[in-house]
């Protein structure tokens, strides 16, 4: 097994999860872990929230001591809170700090947090100082390949993160205004890769063993990220590291398999976060794990309704049952 080195931080050259908000909490990451992710990142934690105390913001600092190798994600648009802020998450023992300045969606973005900070690289490269100064492990930076078509800087952001202190780059080969349409740039995450000295990870449109190593073999990034690619499909992460090791592709699972992963997950949801709150987030991941299965709409459906462990239990009950006919 191939490693990399972030800062002294050892993660296996297979496959990461990706951060991703309302998704890659700690039963999603739970499950992802068990299949062999090599490294994980939280969902983003806000910076101000932090520094505030905001009780939502604690429950995101949590993470298991199995999730190892870890990172507990930033954003925010001012380098003394961001600063601030990774100096307190230091009680929380992350391996790593990273800092989110690509994610796209408009609350983010739109307080100049996120992607904006691709417009303004300066400010960026001062948020990376700041947090690098108040951080005892090292620091990373997730980014785009630019706000859009017309302006596309991601080398050149790279190279002043990598001057800012920063130990390691992510970069997501869609720009701001794509969101998560249209097809990723692979060119541009292999331009940052020999732009600069430090560690790369590639991230985008990454769904297969085939398109992992095919992401190595194209970019040269040192790791690949997986996000929506993942979705409802959690063995990705074992396939893919035997894929690299073997050259062999492992069979999916059965749809017993496949279902006790859901259960799992839940379960988990529901111990972490009590009965109503990963219930209300479970409706729109427990579908990802009905895609392909007969009758899957209507299952689907039934999931945007999801109160109790009971319900989804009904569900499986019934798929396995349609599953015996």
């Amino acid at each position: 097994m191939e490693y990399i080195s972030i800062g002294g931080v050892k993660i296996e050259k297979t496959a990461a999860l990706a951060p991703m908000a309302s998704v890659a909490d700690r039963a999603y990451r739970g499950v992802c872990k068990e299949y062999g992710a090599a490294y994980m990142v939280s969902e983003m934690i806000s910076a101000k929230g932090m520094c505030y105390s905001d009780r939502k913001t604690e429950e995101l600092c949590t993470v298991l001591e199995s999730e190892r190798p870890y990172a507990l994600q930033l954003f925010g648009e001012d380098p003394e809170f961001v600063g601030r802020a990774a100096g307190m998450l230091m009680k929380y023992k992350p391996d790593i700090i990273d800092i989110n300045m690509g994610c796209p969606v408009p609350k983010i973005a739109g307080n100049g947090s996120g992607s904006a900070l691709m417009k303004n690289p300066e400010l960026a490269a001062e948020i990376v100082r700041s947090t690098v100064k108040n951080s005892d492990v090292p620091v990373t930076v997730k980014f785009r390949k630019g706000w859009d078509e017309n302006n596309v800087n991601a080398v050149e952001f790279a190279v002043l993160m990598e001057q800012a202190g920063a130990s390691a780059v992510t970069i997501h080969g869609r720009t701001k205004n794509q969101m998560y349409q249209g097809k990723a740039d692979w060119d541009i995450i292999k331009k940052v890769k020999d732009a600069v000295k430090i560690p790369v990870i590639g991230n985008g449109d990454v769904v297969s063993p085939e398109t992992a190593e095919e992401m190595y073999r194209y970019t040269g990034c040192d790791l690949v990220m997986i996000g929506r690619g993942s979705y409802g499909k959690p063995w990705l992460f074992k396939q893919i590291k035997h894929y690299l090791e073997t050259g062999e592709k492992l069979p999916d699972p059965t749809l017993e398999e496949r279902l006790d992963a859901m259960m799992h997950q839940a379960e988990m949801a529901v111990e972490y976060k009590g009965v109503r709150m990963a219930m209300s987030e479970l409706r729109r991941q427990c579908a990802f794990y009905l895609r392909g299965m007969p009758g899957a709409a209507a299952l689907r459906n039934r999931c945007g309704s999801l109160s109790c462990m009971d319900d989804l239990k009904a569900i499986r009950d019934e798929v396995l049952r349609g599953a015996e006919k």
